[in-house]
């Protein structure tokens, strides 16, 4: 008997040390790839931080960069438009004053010519000079000139007046010099206007490359920062399911590890004890095989047992089942045991002899189902925690997965939505600008149509002008027979019908000047529209050409997830299975593993004391 139980509790002993080899192997396995898990998870954390910070940093310095460029833009255009109305004001200026200057040439060119045919004096010609002063404005600066010539000579000396009233050439050349002062100050005039032309074209060229190059900038800066802000976003995402998976390696590998600590601490405990019990079964068989206690047991204690329970009454013996019955009845009652009160009832029932064998027999028997619960409760352990493991590591793969699904279908949407704009955005812009170049055309051809009318309008008027000028000039000289009234023509009338004409002439010129004026504002507004639309419209379609393979993409990686998440499921839903398989054998019991091996511990107890009750009244 001892040496079976000596080769049970080697067996039991290599057994144990197996199952610890393999679970040890396992958690060393899991330790390892756990702790590789979590050095990358800190390393991609780390990494993930830098980028999130840099690329924060460059959102934040791009959009200083672009506060500064809308500033140097509303600058520069504030700039530009200010030259615009300084230019549209000496324009207008120039325009004035070259008209009165021209309107004074063409009246004293007219006046000389006058006065050479006529050979007129100095009293006639200022007189001529009023007259025509009177219908001409531009004559007015004339006739002051003249009036100042004269008054400069009397003040220097000069000649008498009567003494020129017959000779009109110190006139005439006197006022072919005041006609060669307004020809230069009319050249100075052209020329200052030349030359602020010239300053304004070439200031608003640069003003307008700077511009240009200026929203250039802005544009590619702020497509640069939308990037980035895109990648921070991304890399936040990235860095909280990294988080998360960490905390769950964290998690996990901690409670592992205390388990194994916890295990470990039993196992060492257990062999221990297996070892020292092995100990004393090798020593105790030694003892026993030796020939003086072999020899004598066989030779004296069979013999002496045999003829005591031959000598043994009937009564003594179904005194001493009795008794071993009533203890155990006391017992199945005390533990609520149903194998001790079957046993007691079967005690009571049987022979003696049949009675031990009994007893012996359930010891054994309950001692064989404590080595198998233990067996089972270890495995139990080891597939409930790997079960767990395998639950929390899919479930977590899966929760990852589909948060990664719904984001990617988030931005899919959005980012088909954007296209949709873009494109009518850009259909917007082609067909405004389509609208814009034929608005322009037409604007165009009816400026310079008006321009030449305006011109051509003006060219008649003038020359009408001289006509209606030279006749009403000579009337005004024409000696009259003295009893009629002097007749000096219809233009007195309301103003005249030069008077009227030289309106027109003026409406014509102020209608020029203000058409070209239009037409260069007008093509300028085309040429920046259609420059700032063209720029734009290209911009829209990188950007929807960026945008499509970005959702192509995302639509990828959808179906990659899609795909994982399928066979992480199915991966989960056997874990799921597996557990349900466990719960039964391993979770869902009345009687929790310690206390059912208390109550066959009671139980084993109370058949090794019913057992010395029968043994000792035997021995007796």
């Amino acid at each position: 008997m001892m040496g079976g139980m000596k080769a049970k509790g080697e067996k039991a002993l290599d057994d144990e040390a197996k199952i610890m080899a393999t679970y040890t192997e396992w958690v060393d396995d899991e330790t390892t790839r756990l702790g590789f898990n979590i050095k990358t998870a800190n390393s991609d954390i780390e990494k993930l931080s830098a980028f999130i910070e840099k690329a924060d940093n460059d959102v934040s310095q791009l959009g200083k960069a672009i506060g500064e460029l809308d500033d140097l833009i509303a600058q520069k255009e504030g700039e530009a438009q200010a030259a615009t109305d300084l230019r549209n004001s000496e324009h207008a200026e120039y325009t004035k004053v070259s008209t009165d200057l021209s309107e004074s040439v063409d009246a004293l060119g007219r006046a000389i010519d006058t006065m050479e045919s006529e050979n007129v004096a100095r009293p006639q010609a200022e007189m001529l000079l009023q007259k025509m002063a009177k219908t001409t404005p531009a004559m007015r600066s004339v006739l002051a000139a003249f009036l100042q010539e004269n008054t400069a000579d009397a003040s220097m000396g000069g000649p008498a007046v009567a003494a020129y009233e017959n000779q009109s050439g110190g006139i005439i050349e006197m006022l072919e010099g005041l006609l060669k002062k307004f020809k230069e100050e009319l050249s100075d005039v052209e020329s200052a206007e030349t030359s602020r032309v010239q300053n304004y074209d070439m200031n608003m060229i640069q003003l307008t490359d700077l511009i240009s190059h200026s929203k250039s900038d802005r544009e590619a800066k702020a497509e640069t920062k939308a990037t980035r802000s895109s990648e921070s976003a991304k890399a936040k995402g990235d860095l909280a399911d990294t988080k998360a998976a960490l905390a769950a390696d964290e998690k996990t590998l901690a409670e592992m590890t205390s388990i194994f600590t916890e295990k470990s601490a039993v196992f060492k405990e257990n062999q221990k004890i297996r070892n020292l019990e092995l100990e004393a079964l090798k020593k105790a068989i030694e003892i026993i095989s030796s020939p003086n206690v072999a020899d004598s047991y066989a030779g004296h204690i069979k013999l002496a047992q045999t003829n005591f329970l031959q000598m043994a009454s009937s009564s003594r013996r179904v005194l001493v089942k009795q008794r071993a019955s009533d203890f155990l009845k006391q017992r199945a009652s005390a533990l609520n045991s149903k194998t001790l009160a079957v046993l007691a009832t079967e005690v009571a029932a049987n022979p003696f002899a049949k009675v031990v064998d009994m007893i012996k027999t359930l010891i054994a028997k309950l001692k064989e189902e404590a080595a198998a619960e233990a067996d089972h409760k270890q495995w139990c352990d080891q597939q409930l925690m790997e079960n767990k493991n395998k639950r929390n590591k899919k479930t977590t793969e899966s929760e990852k997965l589909m948060a990664e699904i719904d984001e990617y279908n988030s931005n899919i949407d959005t980012m088909a939505k954007t296209i949709q704009t873009l494109i009518q955005e850009q259909e917007d812009l082609t067909k405004a600008m389509g609208e814009a170049t034929t608005n322009r055309v037409a604007e165009k051809a009816e400026n310079e149509a008006t321009i030449a009318d305006a011109q051509a309008g003006a060219g008649a008027v003038r020359q009408a002008l001289v006509v209606l000028r030279n006749f009403y000039d000579s009337q005004s000289f024409i000696q009259q027979v003295p009893e009629m009234k002097s007749y000096g023509g219809m233009q007195a009338g309301k103003g005249g019908v030069v008077g009227m004409l030289e309106v027109i002439v003026s409406d014509f010129v102020r209608l020029e000047a203000e058409t070209k004026s239009a037409e260069a504002q007008g093509a300028a507004e085309y040429d920046s529209f259609m420059s700032d639309a063209k720029a734009d419209k290209e911009y829209k379609h990188k950007t929807v050409v960026k945008t499509k393979l970005e959702k192509d993409q995302a639509k990828f990686e959808v179906s990659r997830s899609e795909k994982m998440l399928v066979g992480v499921n199915e991966e989960l839903a056997k874990a799921n299975d597996y557990f349900e398989v466990l719960k039964p054998e391993c979770i869902e019991v009345k009687v929790s593993y310690e206390e059912r091996v208390q109550a066959r511990k009671d139980e084993i107890e109370a058949l090794k004391e019913s057992y010395k009750i029968l043994d000792q009244k035997t021995v007796e």
